[in-house]
């Protein structure tokens, strides 16, 4: 496994913990974890969506929670309650739950998420706030700055 040492950005680079620490930590994870499967994908320049291979599991075993810059999906599976007597012969499609863990930058939102053939679609947006848009500033046609008076305080 290929490590990479972050040390001396660190050191230079004031205000970035936050970045360091998310790349560490999803460097961990990616040579961990791979189950369920996803696919990342950018829908247009403010919209993303991520798929999830959750074959088996129904929405209520699927819990999706959005907080301050990171989104959290994990799934439990019911425990049966089968009374059959049969016997699995062959167990591929996995049954064990799972946490998928995905840092999401400022302003990122959870439009939706549906469950359909097997995959969780999860839709993201980015809605920046209007007093953090940038704005054009109109320049003034030429007239003079008016003269400020000055009073001294006696």
């Amino acid at each position: 496994m290929r490590q990479i040492d972050l040390t001396p950005f660190r050191r230079s680079a004031i205000g970035f913990d936050r970045l360091f620490d998310m790349l560490e930590s999803t460097a961990r994870q990616q040579s961990s974890e791979n189950y369920p499967p996803f696919n990342l994908e950018r829908v247009s320049d403010d919209r993303y969506r991520i798929t999830i291979a959750v074959a088996g599991f129904k929405p209520d075993e699927i819990d999706i929670t959005a907080q301050q810059n990171l989104l959290l999906v994990t799934g439990k599976k019911a425990e049966s309650q089968d009374n059959n007597p049969a016997q699995m012969l062959h167990l591929g499609i996995a049954n064990r739950g799972f946490e998928r863990r995905f840092e999401l930058a400022d302003f990122v939102l959870v439009e939706r998420a549906d469950l359909n053939d097997g995959l969780l679609v999860i839709e993201l947006v980015r809605e920046v706030p209007e007093a953090m848009k940038p704005k054009k500033i109109a320049i003034g046609g030429g007239q003079e700055p008016e003269a400020i008076e000055h009073r001294s305080v006696a």
